[in-house]
């Protein structure tokens, strides 16, 4: 399949800023700065040999057209997160940060849990924005992380982020035609009993639609 050219990631933040009325005046004003902070960023990641990847929604933009995201998404190890000093924590659990650079939201995933590295390690490719090279979680990888996320996410109650990412999935999945239970089996090293039966009755609840998809599109 061919993949359609990589927007730039400064623009896709700005506008997803300024287009969600749901932001104040202020913030929207303020989005005019996410572009040249976004190129600050990265350079800061280059200058100081950050080891990282980029996931979720700007990663999964390499990909599938129409992802709209507020967020710079990583994985990253904690030693390099100390590398960013700039990055104001405001909040940090043992697998989760979040902070702020500027006006970029900044969420990390760190690899003390082991699917987040593994993830880093085994499931990446690089990409090519504008004149940058970035490391992006591949096709496969970001399957992996949503699918990992979704039991959690129907447990919360998050419904919003619940059809996010299914949609995600279920777009990489038609597109790509991944094979899925490869990556079934290495999320049965990364969940338990009930939420690894969970993911699976997600995925065959997202081939059933495909195929119903595909035969009305014959």
């Amino acid at each position: 399949m061919t993949i359609h050219s990589i927007p730039q990631i400064g623009g896709v933040l700005r506008n997803a800023v300024v287009f969600n009325f749901r932001n104040s005046r202020e913030k929207m004003l303020r989005a005019e700065l996410i572009p040249a902070q976004t190129e600050r960023f990265f350079d800061l990641l280059e200058k100081r040999k950050v080891e990282y990847a980029l996931v979720n929604g700007i990663a999964l933009l390499t990909y599938v057209e129409g992802r709209n995201t507020q967020d710079i998404d990583l994985i990253m190890a904690l030693p390099s997160l100390s590398k960013l000093p700039e990055i104001k924590i405001e909040s940090e659990d043992m697998y989760f940060a979040r902070g702020k650079f500027g006006e970029l939201q900044i969420d990390i995933l760190l690899t003390k849990n082991p699917l987040f590295a593994k993830v880093e390690k085994k499931y990446t490719a690089t990409k090519k924005f504008m004149d940058r090279k970035i490391r992006c979680a591949t096709v496969e990888g970001l399957i992996l992380l949503k699918l990992f996320a979704l039991p959690s996410l129907y447990r919360q109650g998050s419904f919003e982020r619940v059809g996010i990412y299914e949609n995600d999935t279920a777009t990489l999945m038609n597109a790509f035609n991944p094979k899925m239970e490869p990556l079934l089996k290495e999320l049965g090293k990364h969940l338990n009993e009930t939420d690894l039966k969970s993911a699976r009755s997600i995925v065959a609840e997202i081939e059933s639609r495909i195929q119903r998809f595909r035969k009305a599109g014959k």
